[in-house]
């Protein structure tokens, strides 16, 4: 079952959350912004990987630093806008699903009350209830406000915080820029026989700090983590910088 769980065994703690349709309120505004973090941590790391592997290709092809740019800048608003529209479109589908869950619910609360009185009763038995607090929790919670305790208890859905897809394609367009900004600065502007090593050096610091966030952020292992991130970001640049020589000579 999704939404706010209380923890079982603990009725006492378990009604006070369950009257709380605010009550978990708290926690779940830090999830969220927990979420929307980590997004943006890793939307910064798209943006690292991407743009770091184009412009060490275009640099491993050419020494014009009006080719590498031109090519960085491309594919920073490439990759920042396709990153917005993905993200639209992905939690609007996420708010459509979630609103028909509602109406639904809105319906059933309209033709079937004391059924879904007894659905209320039996979740909140099932999450460590007494029967009889639960029934009393459920009455209350109904009577208060019936919709919003189904849906915080029987979908996971918090009426007043829909998800907004506005919000999160713009989250994810900011934080690709600013990612893809670090390897297009680096390679810019250093000297042609410095630009590769610095781009290099400064995208693995980067990706070591984004890896390090993002695990501290997801309760997982710093150093695998660390070591995913650092892989692929070296994988990639190395690739495409091989394959970027290799065009270059060849075209040369």
């Amino acid at each position: 079952m999704t939404g706010d769980e209380a923890p079982q065994g603990t009725p006492g703690r378990a009604h006070a959350e369950a009257h709380g349709t605010g009550g978990g309120a708290p926690g779940a505004e830090l999830s969220t912004r927990l979420n929307w973090l980590r997004a943006g941590v890793l939307g910064a790391n798209d943006g690292i990987i991407s743009t770091a592997g184009l412009v060490v290709g275009v640099a491993g092809s050419t020494t014009s630093r009006a080719a590498i740019l031109a090519a960085g800048v491309a594919g920073l608003l490439a990759g920042s806008l396709s990153m917005a529209a993905g993200e639209y479109v992905s939690v609007s589908s996420q708010r459509d699903s979630e609103r028909a869950a509602l109406a639904m619910e809105r319906r059933e609360l309209a033709e079937e009350p004391e059924a879904e009185l007894q659905e209320l009763t039996d979740l909140l038995a099932a999450r460590g209830l007494s029967r009889d607090v639960a029934r009393e929790a459920a009455e209350q919670l109904t009577e208060r406000d019936a919709l919003r305790a189904h849906a915080r208890v029987e979908l996971g859905i918090d009426p007043d915080a829909l998800a907004n897809p506005w919000h999160a394609a713009l989250a994810s367009l900011v934080a690709f820029t600013v990612g893809a900004l670090l390897p297009l600065l680096a390679i810019t502007l250093p000297g042609a026989s410095a630009r590769v090593p610095v781009t290099v050096v400064s995208v693995l610091a980067a990706l070591t700090l984004c890896g390090t966030v993002s695990a501290r952020l997801g309760g997982a292992p710093v150093p695998r983590a660390v070591l995913r991130n650092v892989t692929g970001g070296a994988l990639a640049m190395a690739v495409t910088y091989a394959v970027g020589t290799w065009l270059g000579t060849a075209t040369g």
